[in-house]
């Protein structure tokens, strides 16, 4: 071997006894962790899980897609936490084992939560996050778990997620040697709820919070769902098959598409919408590009606010542009345990409580009275301690949202404004980001792909704002359009000139604006 190969055999031998040492000195790290101790927590299992060689456990239910691996290798650390006599939360948390960015990032949950989202720590993972997820205290994709257990609904409402917190910042802190520098709350759907919740009650948890499409307040959205559902099944001639649903949208788009002066098959702002359902009106046989009249009272039905007698909204209704999504919540005779179980085992404690007994306005005032219920609404829009912290809350919701109607998003943020001195006080710390097309969380016809967390991350970090957020519409794989999402109440405005597929060719601008003569 000539000096040369000797040169580079020897680098490449002590390069591979590094990473080799750096291996062991992170599994003896790593599995030193069993004996770590912290209030009301308890290691289960401390691991060292090389690259793709995670799987999801077999018990329990899970998210986790096939094929589903983690991209690097992990410090896995899972516990139970129990803040109370009958608590039981397991949560998770995934440190790389190199390469770490020094930050933390908690992902939420969806539904009744019940898992470990395993997907959304491998992205924070791959990102070179430490991350953490809880399965709120308890498994199963319903709400039986709170009959009988009070303390357990509280830990699903709130405390898990703190507690969550709490632990994973010290099991980090002892696995690194060094608390993570930034902290980051990353959830949609009830993680934009557990979000909102962080922000109001634990304003010092996070440093940033993404709380996209929030379930919230969660009492009024399932009162909602049951009243709507109610009124679309009372007359079983009213069921609207999933055929129609394509004929419905198609009808939405033509009637509204062109208001935003752009034609692309998007509503931008659709509250601009007016769309008559009455337009499909069959005038002969029934078809898939018809509406009977009980179908018409349905579609109307789903559409419109849920209200009291008096008139009292309780939830707003599904913006023009969501029918292909219907079929999830309004799609079968039974309305699903989401909405259901809440008054079932929470606030009437009966597993044989039948919902076509719900009452809009008798049941939802004694919910909200209910403190074994209203405790999971997070609705206090003084985040005074958040902000002062130096806390940046980035809220989003897609305008074709199916299951959480949009404007809930949207009366929140503006309570917010209300409490906390308008605009010009709070534009620094929350901003809202409606998504023309985007369903629920991700789904739709519009773009609805975008780093949230990047925008995020420049806010906390580097004082920038986010004055916009390009979105991508991917389709096979292939990106074909991308678009700005704009800063509640501004919308993307085409300049008139260039591709309506480049994002490039819109400004974001306040409709409500009155342009100066």
């Amino acid at each position: 071997m000539n000096a040369a190969g000797a040169i580079l055999a020897t680098s490449c031998a002590a390069a591979a006894f590094v990473a080799t040492f750096a291996d062991v000195s992170a599994q003896s790290s790593c599995e030193s962790l069993l004996s770590f101790k912290a209030s009301n927590t308890t290691i289960t299992s401390a691991e060292l899980v090389p690259a793709g060689a995670f799987s999801s456990p077999p018990s329990g239910r899970s998210n986790a897609a096939q094929g589903f691996a983690n991209p690097v290798a992990v410090c896995r650390v899972a516990a139970t936490l129990k803040p109370s006599a009958d608590s039981d939360i397991k949560v998770e948390v995934w440190m790389p084992s190199s390469g770490w960015n020094g930050k933390f990032q908690a992902v939420g949950n969806g539904g009744w939560a019940g898992l470990i989202d395993y997907p959304a720590m491998s992205a924070a993972v791959g990102r070179g996050y430490a991350a953490s997820a809880t399965d709120t205290g308890h498994t199963g994709d319903g709400g039986a778990f709170a009959l009988g257990h009070p303390e357990r609904f509280v830990d699903f409402a709130w405390r898990s997620e703190h507690e969550m917190t709490v632990s994973a910042k010290a099991i980090i802190t002892a696995f690194y040697g060094s608390a993570p520098r930034f902290a980051y709350w990353n959830g949609c759907s009830t993680g934009g709820r557990q979000g909102l919740m962080e922000a109001q009650r634990f304003p010092g948890d996070y440093d940033g919070i993404i709380a996209g499409a929030s379930a919230n307040p969660r009492t009024q959205l399932n009162a909602a769902h049951l009243a709507v559902h109610q009124k679309v099944w009372r007359d079983p001639a009213g069921y609207i098959p999933a055929a129609k649903f394509p004929a419905i949208h198609a009808a939405v788009l033509d009637a509204c598409d062109a208001i935003d002066g752009v034609t692309d098959r998007l509503i931008q702002d659709p509250t601009r919408c007016r769309f008559d359902p009455r337009v499909l009106a069959c005038k002969g046989e029934d078809g898939a590009s018809c509406l009977t009249g009980p179908q018409i009272d349905a579609v109307t039905a789903i559409m419109s606010s849920v209200k009291t007698r008096d008139g009292v909204e309780i939830f707003p209704g599904r913006e023009p542009g969501a029918e292909l999504g219907w079929g999830v919540l309004f799609g079968q005779p039974e309305p699903g345990p989401l909405a259901v179980d809440t008054f079932k085992y929470l606030l009437y404690k009966n597993p044989n409580w039948d919902w076509r007994t719900f009452d809009l306005d008798r049941d939802v005032a004694k919910a909200v009275a209910s403190p074994e219920v209203a405790i999971a609404d997070a609705v206090d829009p003084d985040l005074s301690g958040f902000t002062k912290g130096g806390g940046k809350l980035l809220m989003y919701h897609g305008w074709s949202d199916p299951l959480v109607a949009p404007r809930a998003s949207i009366k929140y943020y503006d309570s917010v404004l209300a409490a906390m001195g308008g605009t010009d006080k709070t534009s620094s710390w929350i901003r809202l980001f409606m998504v023309p097309g985007m369903g629920h969380c991700r789904p739709g016809d519009g773009p609805n792909t975008f780093d949230a967390i990047a925008s995020l991350e420049r806010w906390v970090e580097q004082g920038q704002a986010p004055t916009q957020i390009v979105a991508s519409q991917i389709t096979k794989g292939k990106v074909d359009r991308t678009r700005p999402l704009c800063p509640y109440p501004e919308a993307a405005v085409y300049k008139g000139t260039g591709s309506i597929d480049e994002a490039a060719n819109f400004a974001c601008k306040d409709p409500r604006a009155k342009t100066p003569p």
